[in-house]
C-alpha cells in the first residue's frame, strides 16, 4: 500500500491554507481532564468545519465512546467524501455498573469499562462498534491504540494482520499504530507494512525521543501524524503545576519550557506557534493533530498553526 509521495496525503479531501496538514484531535470531546457538554462539543466541530478543517481523529478510549458518538453526530450530516476520519482499535467497551468517572482522565463519558483486546476478533468487533457509534459506513485510517508492554506481541501478530486484511479489502485506506511510546512505533514500522503512524508527545520542543523513529518512517514512506505537540499542556502554558505527558510536570521540564517561552518572547513568537512549527519542520511529519475544548481555543490553535516563523529562529532555541 506504500505508493510513493502520493501516500503522504489523502487526495480525496482538499482544504485551504495548508489545512490538509491539520487534524482535529477529538479526545476533549470525550471529556479529557473535565466534562464537556454536548453543546460545547458540537460548537467546536462546527467551528472547525467552518474554518476549513476536514480531518478528524478519535478513538473508543476517548470518553469510553463519547467522542466517537459526538463526532459522528456532526459528521453524518455531511457528504462522506468531504472529510477523513481516523479511529483506533485495542480497547473494547463493555457495559458496567462500576463508577468509571475519571477513569484514565476522562469525565462525563459513557458508562463503559475498557477491555484491552488486540486479537483479530477484537479488532473487527472494535471497528464495527466504532462505525455504529460514528454512524458512518467507513473510516479512513485505523490505528492499533497503545499496544504497549505485554500486549505488543498480540498487537503485532494478531491485530495488525487483521488491519492489513481490512486495508486489502478496501474497508480502510491506511493502517498503523497510535502510541505515546517509541518502542511500539518502531516495532510496527520495522515488522509490518503499516503506512501511517501517530506518535503523541515524543517529538516536541521538549522531547525528541522519537527523532530516529521518524527518520525510519521517512525512509520507508510511512506517513507520520504528530500529536501531543504541547506535551499535555506544558508547552501551552509553562507554569508550575502544568501537565506533561498526562501528569504533573517535573520542575526541570517546567524550567526548560519557561526558557523556551523567554526565547520565543524575544523573537515575538508565541511558544504555542513554535511548538507546532517545530514538529512540522520534520520531513517525516505529514500532519499534526491538535485538540480543542472551545471555538475560541480552536481559533487560537489555527492562528498558531499559521503563524509565520523564519528559519533563523530555530538556531536560538537549539540545545547547547
Amino acid at each position: 500500500m506504500r505508493g510513493g509521495e502520493d501516500m503522504r496525503k489523502d487526495n480525496r479531501v482538499t482544504t485551504d491554507e495548508g489545512l490538509d496538514r491539520y487534524v482535529l484531535g477529538c479526545s476533549q470531546l470525550g471529556g479529557l481532564y473535565r466534562p464537556m457538554d454536548e453543546a460545547d462539543a458540537q460548537a467546536v466541530l462546527e467551528c472547525a468545519w467552518e474554518a476549513g478543517i476536514r480531518r478528524f481523529d478519535t478513538a473508543p478510549h476517548y470518553g469510553a465512546g463519547l467522542s466517537e458518538r459526538r463526532l459522528g453526530r456532526f459528521l453524518r450530516q455531511l457528504p462522506r467524501d468531504a472529510f477523513t476520519v481516523s479511529t483506533k482499535v485495542g480497547r473494547l467497551l463493555e457495559d458496567t455498573d462500576e463508577d468509571v468517572e475519571g477513569d484514565y482522565g476522562f469525565y462525563g463519558g459513557d458508562r463503559k469499562k475498557r477491555v484491552l483486546d488486540y486479537s483479530a476478533d477484537g479488532v473487527r468487533r472494535s471497528l464495527a462498534d466504532s462505525l455504529a457509534r460514528l454512524g458512518l459506513d467507513r473510516v479512513d485510517t485505523l490505528y492499533v491504540h497503545d499496544p504497549e508492554g505485554p500486549w505488543l506481541d498480540e498487537a503485532v501478530s494478531q491485530g495488525y494482520p487483521t488491519l492489513h486484511q481490512l486495508r486489502a479489502e478496501g474497508v480502510i485506506a491506511h493502517v498503523g499504530v497510535g502510541t505515546n511510546e517509541v518502542g511500539p512505533l518502531l516495532r510496527f514500522v520495522r515488522e509490518t507494512d503499516a503506512d501511517q503512524v501517530m506518535i503523541a508527545g515524543r517529538y516536541t520542543l521538549l522531547d525528541q525521543s522519537a527523532e530516529q523513529a521518524l527518520a525510519e518512517c521517512l525512509a520507508k514512506n510511512v506517513r507520520v501524524v504528530a500529536a501531543g505537540v504541547y506535551n499535555s499542556g506544558l508547552l501551552a502554558d509553562p507554569r508550575p503545576g502544568a501537565t506533561f505527558d498526562y501528569g504533573a510536570a517535573a520542575p526541570e521540564l517546567v524550567e526548560r519550557a519557561q526558557w523556551l517561552q523567554r526565547r520565543c518572547a524575544e523573537a515575538q513568537i508565541p511558544l504555542r506557534a513554535a511548538a507546532i512549527a517545530f514538529v512540522l519542520r520534520n520531513r517525516a511529519v505529514a500532519q499534526v493533530a491538535i485538540g480543542s475544548r472551545s471555538p475560541r481555543q480552536l481559533t487560537d490553535n489555527l492562528a498558531m498553526f499559521r503563524y509565520p516563523i523564519g528559519t533563523e529562529f530555530w538556531a536560538s532555541i537549539a540545545p547547547g
